[in-house]
């Protein structure tokens, strides 16, 4: 399979190392849940009673949590270099994220307390500590906190330790269910959908037996594309509690069967371009909330989301070819200098991972 962010790279050739491994929807999903994201925070989704901005918001985010724990387990289960991987991930998302919260922070006039929340993520975890501008990086604690977690599960347990992420995206949810809670920016009410994408690429991987990636190619991807949808709303009910499994689903029948309708609308070249630069557009975007961009009425307000947009999509691209990607490729460097394997792959996983990148 050719590199899947080739179109995207060629528009941001600064960050054009990806991992082999990439495969061909998750640029596409990466694309389409950072436009629900934004949709959800800027945009007037239908009457206020349908509450469609909550619903296209968790959408979004079910997508992105699913996918970065699809590819951080890919990651660990290629390598398994621990010191690489948090140098690489850290290099990925601090210098950003730290230079974003350091202007948020200072024109929030927030105290020294709620930098360190902040800085050392765990701002979301109760009680909140986060302010207006700074609202939507609770996901980034969650993000973090995951990296974190994970490679202290590897580092006790070793390679056994990626076998207990699918006990404890149960555990979770059943968590979620014994206290009714749908969606929340708490890490624990929140981090099952993130194992969820690390069950997906345990299966897809073959770290159980082929037949469960088989399956995967059976799964009708639009009906399960309007369960998720439902899963996301409130109105969604009890739904609400699977869809981190019906996400890990959608996204696992699009990779295992590239050439499906569905698949191929993955690929178009601008869900491509928002994917190359989807993190800074979800880190920058609520600052410009604050901005004259998003003064005066409400009507004169959305007559100005055009350039809104415009200020934005020029400020991700680049600060993600500008800023993000020396770091990424200091990262990179750093951790092959760096880092040393915990343990190597089998010759079995190491072919079946082989085979993923072909």
């Amino acid at each position: 399979m050719n590199n899947t962010g080739s179109d995207a790279t060629r528009i941001l050739d600064a960050v054009n190392a990806r991992d082999p491994a990439h495969l061909a929807a998750l640029d596409g999903w990466r694309g389409l849940s950072i436009l629900f994201v934004l949709a959800a925070h800027l945009l007037p989704l239908g009457p206020y009673a349908l509450k469609l901005n909550v619903s296209a918001g968790v959408f979004g985010m079910a997508l992105f949590f699913n996918l970065s724990g699809f590819l951080i387990t890919s990651f660990l289960l290629k390598d398994r270099c621990l010191k690489g991987f948090l140098i690489k991930r850290f290099c990925r998302v601090l210098p950003l994220g730290w230079l974003y919260l350091a202007l948020a922070l200072t024109l929030s006039a927030a105290p020294l307390s709620t930098w360190l929340s902040h800085y050392f993520f765990y701002a979301n975890m109760p009680p909140q500590d986060l302010l207006p501008m700074t609202a939507h990086m609770w996901s980034l604690c969650a993000e973090v906190q995951f990296y974190v977690g994970v490679s202290l599960l590897i580092l006790l347990l070793g390679a056994r330790g990626l076998s207990l992420l699918p006990m404890l995206c149960v555990v979770f949810t059943a968590l979620r269910v014994w206290h009714g809670v749908t969606a929340s920016s708490v890490s624990y009410y929140r981090i099952d959908e993130i194992l969820a994408g690390c069950i997906l690429a345990l299966a897809y991987h073959g770290r159980y037996n082929a037949r469960c990636r088989a399956l995967l190619a059976h799964v009708p991807e639009w009906p399960l594309l309007l369960l998720l949808a439902i899963s996301s709303m409130p109105q969604g009910g009890w739904l609400n509690y699977l869809r981190p499994y019906l996400a890990a689903l959608l996204i696992g029948a699009t990779i295992v069967r590239p050439r499906t309708l569905l698949a191929r609308l993955l690929g178009a070249r601008f869900l491509l371009f928002c994917a190359a630069i989807s993190y800074a557009l979800y880190v920058i975007h609520p600052i410009l909330s604050f901005s004259w961009l998003a003064s005066g009425s409400v009507q004169m307000k959305y007559a100005k989301r055009p350039l809104f947009f415009l200020v934005l999509f020029a400020l991700a691209y680049v600060s993600t070819r500008y800023y993000e990607s020396w770091f990424i490729a200091r990262g990179r460097q750093w951790a092959r200098r760096w880092s040393r394997p915990v343990a190597r792959p089998t010759a079995t996983e190491e072919s079946q991972l082989m085979a993923t990148e072909n």
